[in-house]
């Protein structure tokens, strides 16, 4: 089995399931994805495992490539992702957000591996792309990625939210990391053209924003499910619940509203436009009760919530420990989306500008949060 085989075999499967539009067809089919991984990765050893690497580089899967930034990690410590080539459909449907047409410029932020902006320079031109990425380590690897696929597009090395202004303007702002907001440089280098970025919070960031800027002013909505990286100089909070808590008593209450009900994907969106500096875990029991246990943690690490569910219950048991009262935070935000009219995401809207960014319920006069 050759690589180009598997390659193939990658877009054969987009086609499938139907996600490979057919102006990215033959970038898909001509980038070879192995060219940008490296031969060990998170759960792969191409050594050790040839075939199992084959799979795992040739399926529509995202790869792993750094954990805690590149530092060294113990066995046993928590281990962050911070750097992966990303899911191909997921690729896919960015691109297809962006809808990035010849002759236009494109600034992406995040290099990663390099994968995505060799598709994006086999369908635009390499002088048509730049692409800015924080970590030396990464853009060094994804150059050396580059070179060997036959790319040469400018890549930086800085902070992906003061952009490149020595390339602007720009047609179109890709970013391949999720963002609490959108910075202004990015409205100046592309002042006539489309952002894209996954979007959200610490307690909800599984948006895309999709943002038309017109004389240095964005409107825009939001869709999908995206799960990326963080933009490393604004990272929530994460970890696991044994590394947080060490068996501190906290205030002890109840509440009426069904924990599982806060972190569903529409409330929650709203939810994390007010609560943006905390973050949940779901705990189901291991013994088929049907129990489970809502954790919610500050990004600080200084203030911690639980709320036991325990089915065909209509009182729930809540415990708050620190200087914030974190079931109460998501509780107002959660009663205040229900008094909205329990309104889906796609009814909310995202307007920047130079003050910064409002959201708005179905109009952008009608404006809910400035997060």
């Amino acid at each position: 089995m050759t690589t180009r085989q598997t390659q193939r075999g990658l877009a054969q499967v987009l086609e499938g399931k139907g996600e490979l539009p057919p102006e990215w067809r033959d970038a898909v089919v001509s980038v070879d994805r192995g060219l940008f991984i490296p031969d060990v990765f998170e759960g792969g050893d191409f050594t050790a495992d040839p075939e199992g690497w084959l799979r795992a580089v040739y399926a529509d899967a995202p790869v792993v490539t750094q954990v805690n930034d590149g530092k060294p990690t113990a066995d046993g410590e928590f281990r962050l992702f911070t750097s992966s080539s990303s899911m191909p459909s997921i690729m896919l449907e960015m691109l297809g957000l962006l809808d990035a047409r010849e002759g236009h410029r494109v600034l992406e932020i995040g290099t990663g591996v390099g994968y995505n902006a060799a598709w994006l320079c086999h369908r635009l031109g390499e002088r048509a792309v730049t692409s800015v990425e924080l970590d030396e380590a990464v853009l060094t690897t994804a150059r050396e990625n580059l070179r060997r696929a036959g790319f040469g597009p400018a890549t930086v090395l800085g902070n992906g939210r003061d952009g490149h202004p020595d390339g602007a303007p720009y047609d179109r702002i890709l970013s391949t990391c999720t963002m609490r907001d959108v910075p202004k440089a990015w409205l100046e280098q592309c002042p006539d053209g489309r952002i894209v970025t996954p979007w959200g919070s610490s307690f909800f960031s599984g948006s895309y924003a999709t943002l038309d800027v017109a004389g240095g002013k964005a409107r825009g909505t939001f869709s999908g499910y995206p799960a990326f990286m963080w933009d490393r100089t604004q990272r929530g909070g994460a970890g696991r619940v044994t590394d947080i808590y060490h068996g501190e008593a906290g205030e002890k209450g109840t509440t009426d509203i069904a924990p599982q009900n806060v972190i569903q994907d529409h409330p929650a969106f709203f939810t994390g436009l007010s609560v943006t500096d905390a973050w949940y875990r779901w705990c189901e029991a291991d013994n088929d009760s049907g129990e489970a246990t809502l954790w919610l943690f500050a990004d600080d690490r200084k203030s911690w919530a639980t709320v036991e569910y325990i089915p065909h219950v209509d009182t729930y048991e809540v415990e708050q420990y620190g200087p914030r009262e974190l079931w109460a935070e998501v509780r107002r935000a959660f009663l205040r989306w229900y008094d909205l009219g329990r309104p889906e995401r796609s009814r909310f809207g995202l307007s920047v500008d130079g003050r910064g960014q409002r959201l708005w319920l179905d109009d952008p006069r009608h404006v809910v949060g400035r997060p």
